[in-house]
């Protein structure tokens, strides 16, 4: 069964700082992302990204590694 990307938008924090001649962004709900871009508006764009590749990441995760009987279900979170 493959599950299609959230068609319900979910919205989460970013924290972007200037580093050197970068801007850097990070959210506290997805530690493992980041984003980093030359303008703020990059750095969140960049961490979206990187926040929607986890997200697909550990789906494909999830798909293999369902047991017998077991299914994935999407679940909106709105």
């Amino acid at each position: 069964m493959q599950i299609e990307r959230m068609k319900t938008p979910a919205t989460f924090t970013a924290r972007v700082l200037r580093d050197g001649e970068w801007f850097v962004a990070f959210s506290p709900e997805f530690p493992e992302g980041n984003g980093q871009g030359l303008t703020e508006e990059e750095a969140p764009e960049s961490l979206r990204e990187s926040i929607l590749l986890l997200l697909e990441d550990r789906r494909e995760d999830a798909r293999a590694s369902l047991g017998s009987g077991e299914k994935l279900v999407p679940l909106a979170l709105a």
